[in-house]
């Protein structure tokens, strides 16, 4: 049976919001939790964007059972390895072992504040692994040197480590990033229910002698309402961008440009692509294309901050009821 998440969403509420959805949502009995880490909102309609690291620390505190997950940090521009390893134990300990390191090669809206060229895809994956290796050493406690190709770690050692280590999940998206990340990842994060893209990664861990069945993380928009028209409405408004793909995504640099890369998308379009409104049968379907691609968990959006609070009270439950039953 796959686990099923709940999103906090960090692009579209604020900080003390997110603390109580998160309360909420292990209150109606979601399995795991993940938390966006952006700098920027993907449109300005959605309006927020507080610091994910903050977040979670109070979210640790506030729940007693969800796992807990960074869906995605960028450990490479914005923030140093040697940081994210400390920030990394830090919330491990924090959250008695609940907490899993999702990383990924970053988005250029979130990472082109601190004033550095964004790199090529290629270069990104290259920065990427070299971090995640730097955080492996950090994470065995150990006085750590490292000069590498990126990154300069000078005398580093992390003095609170957890008793649970901390996991680390890579997100994905196609051969290239399979083969150099599968080795070095306990898990696999992925955004489309790519059925070729995870046996990939269950065979290149095989080959190189790991386990093969991993968890596999992915995360799906919705966009509940009782009303259809106004879901629809919402998920235009403030997740037109998503349509995009990661190829787009990720090179774009401010809110007005996904609000000039989308302002051609129609409701109908979001909405063919998004389930939209009170019908949890649709939501269930959607879920099952990623349970069919062989995802192990799969953390659910719900889009707009202004109906979190009915979603978890009202919808929330019944639809986990369905996911399981399904």
């Amino acid at each position: 049976m796959a686990r099923i998440g709940y999103t906090l969403l960090t692009e579209q509420s604020g900080p003390k919001q997110l603390v109580r959805y998160a309360v909420s949502a292990e209150r109606a009995g979601f399995d795991f939790e993940v938390c966006s880490d952006h700098y920027f909102p993907w449109l300005s309609a959605q309006g927020q964007a507080p610091y994910a690291w903050s977040v979670l620390g109070a979210v640790a505190h506030a729940t007693d059972r969800v796992e807990l997950f960074t869906y995605v940090t960028c450990p490479t521009m914005r923030y140093h390895p040697a940081v994210v390893a400390q920030k990394a134990a830090t919330l491990q300990i924090l959250a008695d072992g609940r907490f899993t390191l999702g990383l990924g090669t970053g988005e250029n809206l979130n990472e082109h504040v601190v004033g550095k060229r964004w790199p090529t895809v290629t270069r990104r994956q290259e920065m990427l692994r070299e971090a995640i290796q730097i955080i492996r050493e950090l994470f065995t406690g150990d006085l750590v040197d490292w000069k590498g190709e990126h990154f300069e770690v000078d005398s580093a050692r992390l003095w609170d480590l957890p008793d649970t280590p901390v996991a680390i999940a890579t997100a994905v998206s196609g051969d290239r990033s399979v083969e150099m990340f599968a080795p070095l990842s306990d898990h696999l994060i992925a955004v489309e229910p790519n059925r070729d893209l995870v046996a990939s990664w269950h065979e290149t861990r095989r080959a190189t002698g790991l386990p093969g069945q991993v968890r596999v993380i992915g995360q799906l928009p919705i966009c509940w309402d009782p009303d259809r028209d106004t879901a629809v409405r919402r998920a235009h408004e403030q997740f037109r961008w998503f349509g995009g793909g990661w190829a787009v995504n990720s090179d774009l640099p401010t809110t007005a440009g996904f609000d000039g890369a989308t302002r051609y998308v129609r409701p109908e379009d979001v909405a063919a692509s998004i389930p939209c409104g009170p019908d949890l049968d649709a939501i269930v379907d959607a879920v099952g294309a990623y349970r069919e691609a062989g995802f192990t968990d799969i953390a659910l959006v719900q889009i707009g901050d202004e109906h979190q609070e009915r979603f978890l009270a009202e919808a929330a439950e019944p639809l986990l009821d369905k996911l399981r039953a399904g």
